[in-house]
């Protein structure tokens, strides 16, 4: 059986259930398998043909054994995930007719138009499940830029065992994004718009972390966490991976590269461990915004935490990419000292600096790219002013003009997938900039559901940054005693 142990290696090995209901690790690390499972060719091949669903059904068991999650109970929770999804394969593969050479993989049917529903509906029923089999109860925090936030609300909703709280930058995200979270009428999910965030979303980490690293205050409110540091949600994006690669190349056993929107580096993580486990990827591009902690320590091995800049792309403002610390666990073979080190380093001194050997493990099989503000809106306006008249999500057009940047060092005639993790209706203000219109946006900007948010009142509570913490907790109790009465 697996088990799963922190990054910072100051715990005791636990089974799946406690590292997904636990969420952040007791010691402040994250968790992570202590052994990463790797598919036989044979395995690769007959993987090929099963729908979204199946192939998440074959990769997930490898990780969770039936004694914690029964098989039947795993389809049925994997099968509920995705019935919401509005396209009956879960996810699009398309081409744009001004880049044969790359395909789009849509990721953002889900019923926030996001790629974080790929995962979160799944997190959700499994905690759900998890907490109905103990009769327990759990407070769900989290801090969003933006989609994770949407994705958990809906998620969560109507759940018995689980309190949601999504904590956001106010002013920070889209009004799109920020009505997913506060039309929801759920009794038990409970918005908060965070004021007087200068980091954006990393100065939520901050509170969510102090609140994880409580103890006694973590045990007595119950609390977990379904940011992309819960170990089942980087999980489940190792599907995604695998899914598109069998639906892009001729033949299983070539080679092909993937370009992610990366801001938190939990979607990237999930590719990793997809290599990890046998698929043949090539390169992945880590695509930055000028928010570029990632670029950085990738192209130099100094990983800096800078102020933050807000961009188009919202989602990935990050400039504290927590789940790189998963990635360097396993790329320093394991090495918890190191990693406390540096997570020590990056807090206190704003900056951790790699050694050569662990700078050029990391670049094995990884490039990456910075992109700008106006480059983001060139790309979304050429590719939507292109035959086809496709449009991306400025986060989708990150990955797309990194790909552009980093094309003549890539392989001749490899494959090419770049990730869309959002909906362009998500974003009127920037599309309206991108393509140079008014008041008018394009059928493919629109989606009936954010239209019909527009029209529904907002529930939400408010707090400044410096009182969140203590408020949280307030209210976390309040509505605990009221839940138990």
């Amino acid at each position: 059986m697996i088990k799963f142990v922190s990054t910072r290696g100051s715990i005791q090995p636990v089974n799946f259930d406690e590292a997904v209901l636990q969420g952040f690790a007791a010691d402040g690390g994250l968790f992570v398998p202590d052994s990463i499972p790797v598919l036989t060719a044979d395995q690769l091949q007959q993987f090929a043909d099963l729908s979204f669903s199946e192939l998440a059904f074959e990769l997930v068991s490898l990780y969770v054994d039936r004694s914690i999650v029964p098989a039947q109970v795993l389809k049925e929770l994997l099968d509920d995930s995705f019935r919401s999804f509005s396209h009956p394969d879960v996810v699009n593969l398309i081409s744009i007719s001004n880049q044969p050479d790359i395909r789009i993989l849509e990721l953002f049917h889900g019923p926030t138009l996001s790629f974080k529903d790929m995962a979160m509906g799944f997190l959700m029923n499994v905690v759900d499940y998890f907490l109905e089999q103990r009769q327990q109860r759990l407070n769900i925090v989290l801090a969003t830029t933006g989609d994770t936030g949407p994705a958990a609300a809906w998620a969560a909703a109507g759940k018995k065992q689980i309190d949601c709280w999504p904590l956001y930058p106010r002013g920070m995200i889209s009004e799109e994004q920020e009505r997913q979270m506060t039309t929801l009428n759920a009794v038990n999910v409970h918005p908060v718009g965070v004021e007087n965030c200068a980091d954006g979303g990393d100065d939520l980490d901050l509170v969510v972390a102090e609140l994880f690293t409580d103890t006694e205050l973590k045990k007595s409110l119950g609390l977990s966490s379904v940011n992309s540091i819960n170990w089942c949600r980087v999980m489940l994006q190792t599907v995604h991976y695998f899914y598109a690669y069998y639906r892009t190349v001729d033949k299983v056993g070539e080679p092909i590269v993937f370009s992610v929107p990366t801001g938190a580096f939990g979607n990237l993580f999930g590719g990793y461990l997809a290599r990890s486990m046998g698929l043949p990827v090539n390169r992945f591009v880590c695509a930055n915004n000028v928010n570029q902690a990632l670029h950085s320590v990738f192209s130099t091995g100094v990983f800096p935490r800078k102020d933050l800049v807000q961009t188009p792309s919202s989602a990935i403002d990050i400039v504290a990419p927590y789940n790189f610390w998963r990635f360097l666990y396993f790329s320093t073979n394991r090495n918890s000292n190191q990693i406390r080190q540096w997570m020590d380093d990056f807090a206190n001194k704003r900056e951790a600096q790699l050694d050569a050997e662990t700078l050029h493990v990391i670049q094995d099989g990884f490039m990456s790219a910075s992109v700008s503000d106006q480059t983001t809106f060139d790309t979304i306006r050429n590719v939507y002013e292109s035959e086809g008249h496709y449009l991306l999500d400025p986060h989708t057009a990150v990955a797309v003009a990194a790909i552009e940047s980093l094309k003549a060092d890539l392989p001749e005639n490899v494959r090419v997938v770049c990730l869309a993790t959002a909906h362009p209706a998500k974003f009127p203000d920037i599309i309206k900039m991108a393509l140079g219109c008014d008041d008018v946006l394009p059928a493919a900007a629109r989606h009936q559901s954010i239209e019909d948010a527009k029209r529904v009142c907002q529930h939400l509570r408010l707090c400044g940054l410096e009182y969140l913490k203590p408020a949280l907790v307030k209210a976390m109790q309040e509505q605990w005693l009221r839940r138990a009465s």
